[in-house]
C-alpha cells in the first residue's frame, strides 16, 4: 500500500556539506517507483535549495519547520509572520545590533552587517560539523550563496527570522520581548547555541504533516518519518514508522 515518507533534509537527506549522496537519490527514486510519496520536511524555506531537491524527484515540500506545505506544485498551507511582527522583530534586532536574516520562500534577506557579523558563528558551526576543511576559509557567501542584501526588511512573506547569538542572553531577551511567537536556537545545544530563530507560534513539522494528510485523505498509519535532530521529534512522534538517523549516512530503501 502507498506510504507517505516524510524525510528531514539537512543531516538526513542532505549531508552537512550541502550534498545529496547518490545512495539517498537512489533510495528516493526507489521509494517513488513502487508508489510511495516522498516529502522533504525541513527548516529551510523554499528559496534554500528547493530546485536541487525537486530535481531528484519529490512529491511535495514542507518548509519553515512546518509553516509552508506544498504538494504537486500547489500551496496547501502557508503561515508567515505578520508585517507588524516582522517589523517589530527587525527593529528590535537592529536596535540591539544583532545580525540576522529573514527566511522567506521568495529568498533569504540578510541584515546590513550579516555578511561580516555572522562569520564567527558560521565558522564555529562549520568547525563543529567538520565542514570545508579550514574553518577560517569559510565565508558567509559559501554558506549562503543565495543571500540577498539591501532589500526592505519589513516584510509580510517571512516564515521565520534567524539571528546571530553573541551570547545566550540574546536568545533570552528576544524570547521575552516576543512571548507570543515561537523562539528557538540552532547550531549548538543550550547555551552553546550559535543562532536564535523566531517564527509563528504553534507551528511545527507535525502540524504540517497533519495538514497534508488531511488534504490527501491519507491515514497516519501509512506514514514514515526519517530524521536526525531534536526539531524532528514532532515529525517522528506523528509518523507510524520512524527512523532516527545520523548525518552523512544513507537512508533506507523500499522494496
Amino acid at each position: 500500500m502507498q506510504k507517505v515518507i516524510f524525510i528531514d533534509v539537512d543531516g538526513t537527506l542532505v549531508n552537512y556539506e550541502g550534498q545529496i549522496p547518490e545512495s539517498a537519490i537512489t533510495a528516493v527514486k526507489q521509494a517513488r517507483q513502487v508508489g510511495n510519496l516522498v516529502i522533504p520536511v525541513t527548516g529551510r524555506s523554499k528559496a534554500e535549495g528547493f530546485d536541487e531537491l525537486s530535481e531528484i524527484g519529490i512529491d511535495g515540500f514542507i518548509g519553515g519547520n512546518g509553516s509552508y506545505v506544498e504538494f504537486g506544485g500547489d500551496v496547501i498551507f502557508e503561515q508567515t509572520l505578520s508585517l507588524e511582527d516582522c517589523s517589530a522583530i527587525v527593529d528590535w534586532l537592529d536596535a540591539n545590533r544583532i545580525d540576522y536574516y529573514l527566511e522567506a520562500n521568495s529568498g533569504l534577506y540578510g541584515s546590513a552587517n550579516f555578511a561580516t557579523g555572522s562569520l564567527p558563528a558560521l565558522r564555529a558551526y562549520s568547525a563543529g560539523k567538520g565542514l570545508f576543511g579550514n574553518p577560517e576559509a569559510v565565508t558567509t557567501n559559501l554558506i549562503f550563496p543565495e543571500m540577498i542584501y539591501g532589500a526592505d526588511m519589513h516584510r509580510s512573506d517571512v516564515n521565520k527570522i534567524s539571528y546571530v547569538l553573541r551570547d545566550y542572553q540574546d536568545f533570552i531577551d528576544t524570547k521575552l520581548k516576543f512571548p507570543h511567537l515561537k523562539s528557538g536556537t540552532w547550531g549548538g545545544r543550550g547555551s552553546h547555541a550559535l543562532f536564535g530563530d523566531i517564527g509563528v507560534a504553534d507551528i511545527n513539522k507535525a502540524h504540517a504533516i497533519e495538514v497534508l494528510l488531511a488534504h490527501l485523505g491519507i491515514d497516519r498509519a501509512m506514514t514514515v518519518g526519517i530524521g536526525d535532530a531534536t526539531v524532528d521529534i514532532p515529525m517522528m512522534d506523528i509518523a507510524a514508522l520512524r527512523f532516527g538517523w545520523s548525518s552523512g549516512s544513507r537512508i533506507n530503501t523500499w522494496e
